[in-house]
């Protein structure tokens, strides 16, 4: 059976709530990167042993956060020796704007991934584009290269507006869609039913 770990740093939780989302989804173990910046011994043993790995960091001034930065630097040991030579890599962001730069997140957190010799696994999703599109429309902000969050301004971090989907396996062949539940106030992400997604 694949291994698949989620690796990401939160700053006030909402992305750790997207991790947890994600690693519950794909049975996934979760590597939280810590205030400091710092993973353990045993966090590295896993991310090296995992077929997959999905990155995660909240957008913060257009990129990941530091403490995730550091994180990728030290991961530059295991550039050296092409540990992840290979591997399957995902990724999300989160923000409190539509946009918010998670794109430049995004696109760092691809970079980082194939600077490693790793395999990225877009969205495999078309931009929603239609006239007859909505803000609910899945792929409304056409963030076809992974998974964008916005979070409201609230210090609950159970309260999302829309987000995209996120991959499961490590073979690309599973996707969670992220369906916005109603309430008064915005939607909460809940996790629907999986979708089979053909390679």
């Amino acid at each position: 059976m694949a291994k698949t770990v989620v690796v990401y740093h939160s700053g006030y939780g909402h992305t750790q709530f997207i991790a947890q989302t994600v690693a519950k989804g794909a049975n996934a173990q979760l590597v939280a990167i810590d205030a400091d910046g710092n993973v353990s011994e045993s966090d590295w043993a896993a991310l090296d042993a995992a077929d997959a790995i999905v990155m995660g960091s909240p957008t913060y001034m257009g990129g990941v956060s530091w403490q995730f930065k550091k994180f990728a630097d030290a991961s530059s040991k295991r550039w050296f020796t092409r540990a992840w030579q290979d591997k399957f890599f995902a990724g999300f962001s989160v923000s409190a704007s539509l946009n918010g730069d998670k794109g430049m997140t995004l696109a760092y957190l691809q970079t980082l991934a194939s600077q490693h010799g790793g395999l990225w696994i877009s969205l495999g999703m078309a931009p929603a584009n239609a006239s007859a599109s909505t803000r609910n429309t899945s792929t409304t902000w056409a963030a076809l290269w992974g998974c964008w969050c916005r979070r409201l301004l609230t210090p609950a971090p159970t309260k999302f507006r829309k987000a995209m989907w996120i991959p499961l396996s490590s073979s690309a062949s599973v996707w969670l869609p992220l369906r916005p539940k109603p309430a008064a106030d915005a939607s909460v992400l809940k996790p629907a039913a999986r979708v089979p997604w053909p390679i």
